[in-house]
């Protein structure tokens, strides 16, 4: 019998060494491995990976297949050690991932949403969030490499590394901006912690890592404080500040007549995509991105014979 911990454990080392995030199975597969222990089981079966697949009762179909999927990779990977194990099969699970169209910020929308953060109270949590917002809105950062972010910038290169992913820049060269504003924050916070509770930049109230959950209860409401998606069919998130960058990049380079194909995998390596094919999608996420490709395909057509 394998120990699933143990073997869990290495399956990520090992999959991240190859340059894999794994957000997702990171936090996922120790709770799967916990709901097996819990359960007396020290094998993989297809019975108890649909049944914690399903969690929670009210979960959406995508969530459920992408859970069974983390399943599936680590059971492809227990078997060679344990013949026992069970793989679940593809396509099990209905719910195939749709991609949501993201809520595009302005640049005045991004001022008003950092203005509204200062207005929290006390000074730490308001300059957290004013730089987490700014922060996302000019790397493009996930939230949790974000929030994964240590306070150790590096001035010479002028780029951070993301905690959560070592083998690329986060987001490339900072603008000296960006720079003095991390400075500022880490000032605020200082005075706050002289002696740090947590080695991350980005600190919650008490000092520690700033955490998702905080972030969702708070960021709805700056929008609102904000006056920013009302009437919108779906609610801005903090994740549409990375889609806006993208967008915002992508215009800028039409507009500029540069060849976007070309300068496609140069956003992707900032994005932190491994597959190109999702940094196309942007192509299709803005109707006025449509719209300028569209009047650039037909400079190109009238010039042909």
């Amino acid at each position: 019998m394998t120990d699933l911990r143990k073997a869990s454990d290495e399956y990520l080392a090992v999959r991240r060494r190859l340059g894999c995030a794994l957000i997702d199975a990171g936090r996922l597969l120790p709770d799967f491995v916990a709901f097996l222990e819990q359960r007396g089981v020290g094998h993989i079966s297809t019975e108890l990976a649909l049944e914690w697949a399903a969690r929670p009762s009210d979960a959406q179909p995508a969530w459920r297949r992408l859970r069974l999927g983390v399943v599936r990779g680590f059971a492809e990977y227990v078997r060679h050690t344990d013949p026992a194990t069970q793989v679940p099969p593809r396509n099990l699970l209905p719910g195939n991932y749709r991609r949501v169209a993201p809520y595009l910020y302005s640049d005045g929308e991004i001022a008003t949403l950092m203005a509204a953060a200062r207005l929290l109270a006390p000074p730490l949590p308001a300059a957290t969030y004013e730089t987490l917002i700014g922060l996302i809105a000019v790397t493009g950062l996930r939230i949790g490499e974000a929030i994964g972010l240590r306070d150790d910038i590096d001035e010479t290169s002028a780029a951070v590394d993301g905690a959560r992913r070592q083998t690329r820049r986060a987001a490339g060269p900072l603008h000296e901006t960006t720079l003095h504003a991390l400075a500022d924050y880490g000032r605020v916070r200082d005075r706050q912690f002289p002696q740090p509770v947590s080695a991350s930049l980005l600190v919650s109230i008490r000092g520690t890592r700033l955490c998702r959950s905080s972030i969702y209860a708070t960021f709805p409401k700056l929008l609102g404080q904000a006056g920013i998606g009302a009437g919108q069919p779906r609610r801005p998130r903090v994740h549409d500040l990375r889609h806006s960058l993208a967008v915002r990049q992508l215009l800028d380079w039409h507009r500029q007549g540069v060849d976007v194909d070309a300068k496609l995998p140069l956003l992707s390596s900032v994005l932190g995509h491994a597959n190109p094919a999702c940094t196309y999608w942007y192509l299709q996420a803005s109707p006025e991105l449509l719209a300028v490709a569209g009047d650039r395909l037909a400079d190109v057509l009238g010039d042909l014979p």
